[in-house]
């Protein structure tokens, strides 16, 4: 077991290397995601209800971003819909395949009908925003009997990670104030030092600076959790878990980098850009409703008094020579058409970085299927690389998480293990569809073709197992269809039955196929 030293060790130099990225995430929050940006000095100044985005001019790049986050939300994870699906991997006998798939698939639907008793929906949102900037940090805990499952989306300022064995991240440290009197609630079993105790006792409302820490032991190989006050270094909690409850996900990953780079990572020079070009575009505007103006003065002008602010009047010795006019506007030295096209020419770079584009336009009449199927082949092409560690940071530890809440909870009875050989999680969402879908049409022509070349080209397809094959593509539940198996049985007992009555009544069988044609 680690000591309240190690872990503060280890923490600071988590912390210390998280520190190398708050210039990008800085920029990232502050620009595009505003209400969730934590590296201002809020959380260090406790102030809530600050105003933020005083630098934002443009709302492009907020806007986008929340549409990022929905458009993945709704490709992966959407509410209300089932997104994944369990089934018996490679190292279930195929004798039992049927009975397990049944099984694992009550289990799904389980799942499914938990999950919409809980605040997974509004969660998994929070958590994709962070996760456009690179990374996200996401608690499955158990709750209460009103809110089986609780999920917590973490800011992921408050959040410093070190990875283990193939990149996984192991350690999740979290940096957490709460109230004195309610930490003997939350954790019943910690370990209140006396001075500790008295500055709770005398200020009970006052916030106490915590330090969580969920870490993997390599050399006990199991997993601890340990909860330590900042204040006094004092380890209040200290035991074993069966897994972490962290699911931390990064969207993209560079070699020898811990912590991910989001699509914000790259649209922000561009957003950035299009804020500097919209503030001059508004102070332009100003002057030109207000308008700035130069008078005839007789005496030496100042240039050091001169303010080119809107309703600003600037003296000068002559308006135009002796007969100019007293009082005349300053001409302006934009050109608005221009400027305009900066910024469209902005914000499509900054909407298709953030994959906020349609096609075709939201504006158009009601889309086709062909359409919506497009778009979502569209967006899981785009996504490329990162649909897959979304799947395997975000999906399956999530859904482990939640299988491990259910089970303990004796609500499912699941000896086998959520591994890839025993059970596998298969996405189900509709960006996973739409790609299963292309397999199936592929599959559907080459039957087709095969079919018109004849008998020899129909005995080519095995219907049975093609049958079960689309059914698994298309997420078709087992208790819905029957296996290979089964189609073949009855085949048999149909082809038997059909032979017993030809041999009853010669011909009949002949004459019923006669007949249909």
């Amino acid at each position: 077991m680690f000591t309240a030293k190690d872990i503060l060790v280890r923490f600071k130099s988590a912390q210390t290397h998280k520190e190398q990225w708050r210039d990008v995430y800085k920029e990232a929050y502050e620009y595009a995601l505003p209400q969730r940006n934590l590296y201002d000095g809020d959380f260090e100044a406790a102030s809530a209800g600050q105003s933020k985005g005083a630098r934002v001019f443009d709302s492009t790049g907020v806007n986008s971003t929340q549409r990022f986050a929905n458009r993945i939300q709704s490709g992966l994870f959407p509410p209300g819909r089932k997104w994944c699906r369990l089934e018996a991997g490679n190292a279930i006998p195929p004798e039992m395949k049927v009975v397990v798939q049944e099984r694992l698939d009550e289990y799904t639907e389980k799942m499914f009908d938990l999950l919409r008793l809980t605040n997974f929906d509004l969660a998994m949102g929070e958590y994709l925003l962070d996760l456009s900037i690179g990374t996200g940090a996401m608690t499955v805990e158990k709750g209460d009997e009103i809110t089986p499952i609780r999920f917590t989306a973490v800011p992921q300022y408050l959040v410093s990670i070190e990875e283990g064995i193939n990149g996984k991240v192991d350690n999740v440290y979290r940096r957490m104030r709460m109230k004195g009197e309610a930490i003997q609630a939350q954790w019943p079993t910690a370990k209140i030092p006396s001075d500790l105790q008295a500055m709770i006792d005398n200020k009970p409302t006052d916030n106490v600076e915590l330090i969580e820490a969920a870490v993997y032991n390599y050399g006990e190989k199991k997993h601890e959790y340990h909860l330590i006050a900042k204040k006094g270094e004092h380890q209040l909690v200290a035991k074993t878990m069966r897994q972490s409850p962290w699911v931390v996900g990064r969207f993209m990953k560079v070699a020898g980098e811990i912590y991910g780079r989001g699509p914000l990572t790259t649209a922000i020079y561009d957003i950035k850009t299009l804020n500097k070009v919209v503030e001059f575009l508004l102070k332009n505007a100003s002057i030109g409703i207000a308008g700035v103006y130069t008078a005839t003065d007789d005496g030496v002008m100042n240039p050091q008094n001169i303010k080119i602010v809107p309703g600003a009047i600037i003296p000068v010795a002559r308006n135009g020579g002796p007969q100019g006019p007293s009082l005349q506007p300053l001409k302006s030295a934009s050109d608005i058409n221009l400027t305009q096209l900066v910024i469209n020419d902005l914000r499509m770079n900054i909407k298709k970085t953030l994959l906020d584009e349609s096609l075709p336009p939201d504006n158009m009449s009601a889309r086709s299927a062909t359409e919506v199927i497009q778009r979502r082949n569209e967006l899981a092409q785009n996504l490329g690389s990162a649909f897959g560690r979304l799947t395997n940071e975000t999906m399956i530890p999530i859904v482990t998480l939640i299988l491990s809440v259910m089970n303990e909870s004796g609500l499912i009875d699941l000896p086998l293990k959520i591994n890839g050989l025993e059970v596998k999680v298969v996405p189900t969402s509709p960006l996973a569809q739409a790609q299963n879908l292309e397999e199936v049409q592929e599959f559907m022509q080459w039957a087709q073709i095969a079919g018109s070349l004849g008998p020899e080209g129909q005995m080519a397809v095995n219907v049975g197992e093609a049958t079960a094959w689309v059914g698994d593509k298309l997420g078709i539940p087992q208790r819905l269809r029957f296996s290979a198996q089964e189609i073949e049985a009855k085949m048999a007992e149909g082809m038997q039955m059909a032979a017993e009555m030809e041999q009853e009544q010669p011909g009949s069988v002949q004459g019923l196929v006669q007949g249909a044609a």
